[in-house]
């Protein structure tokens, strides 16, 4: 693994694409029809904050130090805002389209902030009428409406929606190639279709426009995410916590020291993951991902009614199906199967949740089918998934779906794509560990042992249920976890 550190400004290099390289998608009308004119658009919005139901609690923030945040006009990709911020926010662009039903801006700014304000929640209640809005602003403008176009694709994104958010994207980047806000959004697009090249290729184009000082933090931590899929670590942390350093906020900081937190998990230091988390928290109580992120840490370290406590609270603040699917197998692991039970309940009653509003569950869903559920019906689900967005988490969950209904030759075709990091990709302890338990129903000693005893490197806590089975097999196959870590 290459380990040398660039200058927060450059990108290594990058190998030019292969032709034809990726996957062709069909290309969708970027403007659908609406059913009704702009008056019933406007007719359609949801009743002023203080009559909804879901959001009632939030409101503007009284006076104190946390009421010193700029007023918000408009979401920018990659930049956190508060609650607060988004409230007031949204509240200000409703009065708006109710006054100027043919004010584009205005449109796009109100769908782009429900977007970020269901992100930000975990509620996707906020996604249709994010659409509505959207789209409406695209009806008035016409397709070179790139304000538009950013917000689909973080709408796309925020669905797992990667082919679509890929569309999206790189028709903002055509209408407007400087926009360096075009960017961030794409990359993802192509990391979530297994497009590590493109994606390389697009962080080099973003660190070549010129940006201002407010954008820095977001860039770099656009460019960690895409160091860590490429392996290199210690340039993901380097920049990560250059974009901690220069965050212009609060939220903005605390997003960095939660990406900081999930470095240090990945590579099992698990005192630096808690420290970032618990830094996060403080900054940002609203930062779901990192009291989730606790409480896997706490459970690593045993300390165990801990993690429960960080668990809840995180799905008590934002309700959350993949937080829900931790607690229940951490539950599951500690011997407490109702409560398990229960959170898997709850799994499954956010995906449908989510399923309604358009949110792509289908990956989490299949991968929790294939463990504790109907395995078959996760290979169904996971193949059309597949064909949709072939990305490495998807082959890792087919891959593993498969071996959990016999089918281990097939499975491991899919395990090896997942390992295979030639073309850029994370090594991952989970998907090294799916790999050497296929290898090993398949009678391959050497390989299996060589993948569990490689994933217990990588991070020896990388689940609670995983890594007894782990140890378990490895014994099994006459070997143990060796001693020496994964480098940091």
């Amino acid at each position: 693994m290459d380990n040398r550190v660039w200058e927060p400004d450059t990108s290594p290099p990058v190998e030019p694409p292969a032709p034809g390289h990726g996957r062709r998608w069909p290309r969708r009308l970027l403007v659908t029809a609406l059913v009704g004119a702009l008056a019933a658009a406007a007719v359609w919005l949801p009743p002023p904050a203080g009559r909804q139901r879901r959001h009632a609690s939030v409101r503007p923030p009284a006076a104190g130090p946390r009421a010193q945040a700029p007023a918000l006009t408009a979401v920018t990709p990659g930049v956190p805002a508060t609650l607060p911020q988004l409230a007031a926010l949204i509240g200000r662009q409703e009065r708006r389209v109710r006054s100027r039903p043919r004010d584009a801006r205005a449109w796009a700014v109100l769908g782009s902030a429900y977007v970020e304000r269901g992100r930000r929640t975990a509620d996707p209640a906020d996604y249709p009428r994010a659409e509505q809005a959207l789209r409406t602003s695209l009806k008035v403008r016409g397709a070179r409406n790139t304000e538009a176009l950013d917000g689909l694709t973080a709408l796309a994104l925020a669905r797992r929606d990667f082919p679509a958010a890929k569309l999206y994207g790189e028709e903002a980047l055509r209408a407007a190639p400087q926009r360096w806000t075009a960017y961030p959004p794409l990359i993802d697009a192509y990391t979530g279709l297994g497009d590590y090249t493109a994606a390389r290729a697009s962080l080099d184009r973003l660190l070549k426009l010129r940006t201002g000082a407010a954008a820095r933090p977001v860039v770099r931590a656009r460019a960690a995410a895409v160091y860590r899929d490429r392996g290199w670590r210690k340039d993901a942390v380097a920049q990560l916590t250059d974009a901690a350093a220069a965050a212009g906020t609060p939220a903005e900081r605390a997003a960095c020291l939660t990406g900081l937190g999930q470095l240090a998990w990945e590579r099992g230091d698990l005192q630096d993951a808690l420290r970032h988390y618990e830094a996060a928290v403080r900054l940002d109580p609203e930062q779901r991902a990192a009291q989730a992120g606790r409480g896997r840490v706490l459970a690593a370290l045993g300390r165990t009614e801990e993690a429960y406590s960080a668990y809840r609270a995180a799905l008590a603040r934002r309700p959350s199906p993949q937080d829900a699917y931790e607690l229940g197998e951490l539950y599951e692991a500690r011997g407490l199967p109702a409560r398990a039970r229960a959170r898997y309940e709850q799994l499954r009653t956010l995906v449908r949740q989510g399923a309604a509003a358009g949110v792509d569950e289908d990956l989490l869903l299949g991968q929790f089918e294939a463990d504790h559920g109907d395995s078959a019906e996760a290979v169904r689900r996971l193949r059309a998934e597949w064909r949709r967005q072939p990305g490495t988490e998807v082959a890792d969950a087919l891959g593993w779906a498969l071996h959990r209904t016999g089918d281990d030759e097939e499975a491991l075709t899919y395990a090896t794509a997942a390992t295979d990091t030639s073309k850029g990709g994370l090594r991952s302890p989970l998907y090294v560990f799916h790999r050497g338990l296929i290898e090993r129903e398949l009678r391959l000693p050497a390989p299996a042992r060589r993948h569990l005893q490689e994933a217990l490197r990588i991070n020896p806590y990388f689940s609670p249920l995983r890594v007894p089975t782990a140890l378990a097999a490895l014994s099994g196959l006459g070997g143990e976890a060796r001693e020496e870590r994964a480098p940091r």
